[in-house]
């Protein structure tokens, strides 16, 4: 199986990666045959409806670990109906417990911001450089890890926790099809307990001793 006929496959159907290896496999690699099979599942019909409004939905909260770690997340719909179906429902637990368990900071790559790139992109080259990589070798090599570290910290991104071989967004799609609506994250908290709050004690104290100090000058 190529990478060449997964790209065109991808580029006519817009489905994943995953899901036009399947294709193929079970196409023996005719593309046309391919097609054929996305379309009876339906996902070749998911990358369609991605430009539809979504403005219904649910703000799904978990709770994880007796209350240690807890989740909201935002996923959108088309319809209160669709909302209401336990796919949907099942597609928001899912979400929020991958949320839960891997963290992320974003949503997807777009949602990066530009200074937050160019700091991780510097760590990246230099690291890479120190390892004794030439500078132009470097900013190759910095493209793959730069990938690697958008698989961390994007939430579509990352490996989907029931089955390492999808990302999140793979599993967004697949609802897509079989929903029928388009569906969007659209944005995600996670509180995990206690956390900040040893620095918040430092600042605290900091600043009493320096009240302490003042009054005493």
């Amino acid at each position: 199986m190529s990478a060449e006929l997964i790209k065109q496959l991808r580029e006519r159907t817009g489905a994943g990666i995953v899901d036009c290896k399947k294709a193929l496999g079970a196409s023996n690699n005719d593309i046309e045959a391919a097609i054929d099979w996305l379309r009876k599942s339906g996902l070749a019909k998911a990358a369609k409806k991605s430009g539809r409004a979504a403005t219904e939905g649910a703000v799904f909260a978990y709770i994880h670990g007796g209350g240690r770690i807890g989740v909201l997340v935002e996923i959108n719909c088309e319809t209160d109906f669709a909302a209401g179906t336990e796919g949907f429902k099942g597609l928001c637990r899912d979400i929020a417990l991958q949320i839960a368990a891997a963290g992320a900071e974003w949503v997807n790559v777009a949602d990066v911001p530009a200074d937050a790139v160019a700091r991780e992109r510097d760590v990246v080259v230099a690291r890479t450089i120190a390892e004794g990589k030439p500078a132009a070798v470097a900013e190759k090599i910095a493209e793959g890890r730069m990938k690697s570290w958008y698989g961390e910290v994007c939430l579509l991104e990352q490996p989907f926790i029931k089955d390492d071989k999808k990302k999140v967004a793979d599993v967004v799609k697949e609802a897509i099809a079989t929903i029928g609506e388009n569906i969007q994250v659209r944005r995600f908290t996670r509180y995990n307990l206690g956390e900040g709050l040893e620095k918040k004690t430092e600042d605290y104290a900091a600043e009493v001793a320096a009240a302490a100090a003042a009054a005493k000058g």
